[in-house]
């Protein structure tokens, strides 16, 4: 179990190592930023622990704690203005890692969403998301108000690609984003990443026949999917239970972002708010996965890591 001192500097190594491999040289007119985008990407990550209540909690915590290793503390407003910009840098950093923990060669990737809930679905007004944000059903929750979150992972549990629509977005349309995406890439979607065979595991919320037929014609993405209930088509209970086997780790990799790393909890006023603090969990859920790796232990047990 690690101090959080020594998490800190074991996550600013690869950090550092990827903004100075990957990405070119910040350039800014005006005077120079409090932190360099290394120690933002850093700070950013540690930030999503489910230990800090709030982005408040958080920064009470560095404040008091953290100046030693980051004399340069800025205010917390100006911090979260660099988080938002450095938003496409953390989720970059996050495929980084997936392709560091060979993501990309595994055989198939898991396919699934989890409501993110941003507001009390029952609470009057706009809210803060007004036009992004809107009101649809999870299994989880019931009806909820907030986005629809979707992602691939590898057998491993290495997020490979992640994305967000509308809490009423259905999850073919979100599928049908991603692999037009890793088909034909553009930077604005480039946290969709890279597909690794084809063969995504889903479940039946993104079964069709139509579709699945559309998906493997026009973007090479072949969906392993059990039939809806009154489509025509039936697996034997084997097949089910294999398939549901090999998705039980999208499950748990929604259970770290969910509840370990404050999804759930999360209440943004900004779209590209809600967009770095995604791209964040998603990095510190790959990297606690990579640090695990490192040090010997099971690649999924966060429970143990971290020490306060």
């Amino acid at each position: 179990m690690l101090d959080p001192e020594t998490f800190l500097v074991e996550l600013y190594v690869p950090v550092d190592e990827f903004c100075k491999e990957r990405l070119p040289p910040e350039r800014r007119p005006g005077r120079a930023a409090a932190l360099d985008r290394s120690e933002v990407i850093t700070l950013a990550l540690f930030a999503q622990w489910a230990r800090f209540r709030s982005e408040r909690d958080f920064w009470r915590y560095a404040t008091a704690h953290l100046r030693p290793l980051f004399p340069t503390l800025p205010g917390r407003a100006q911090f979260n203005r660099q988080v938002r910009r450095h938003r496409d840098a953390i989720a970059a950093f996050a495929l980084w890692l997936a392709e560091r923990l060979g993501a990309h060669q595994a055989s198939y990737e898991v396919l699934d969403s989890t409501a993110a809930p941003t507001r009390n679905a029952k609470r009057r007004g706009r809210g803060w998301l007004p036009g992004l944000a809107d009101v649809g059903w999870s299994n989880r929750l019931g009806w909820y108000e907030g986005f629809h979150v979707l992602a691939a992972a590898a057998p491993t549990g290495a997020v490979t690609g992640f994305g967000f629509g509308p809490a009423s977005s259905n999850d073919r349309a979100l599928a049908e984003a991603l692999f037009a995406q890793r088909a034909a890439p553009a930077p604005r979607l480039a946290s969709a990443g890279r597909t690794a065979t084809g063969v995504y595991v889903a479940d039946s919320g993104f079964a069709g026949v139509e579709c699945e037929a559309r998906w493997a014609a026009d973007h090479h993405a072949q969906v392993v999917a059990p039939p809806q209930e009154g489509s025509g088509r039936a697996w034997p209970p084997p097949k089910r239970r294999q398939a549901a086997r090999w998705r039980q780790v999208v499950e748990t990799v929604f259970d770290h972002l969910l509840f370990a790393f404050r999804l759930e909890r999360d209440r943004p006023h900004e779209l590209d708010g809600f967009q770095a603090r995604l791209a964040a969990k998603v990095a510190l859920h790959n990297f606690c996965l990579w640090l695990n790796r490192r040090l010997g232990h099971p690649d999924l047990a966060f429970a143990e890591l971290l020490g306060w």
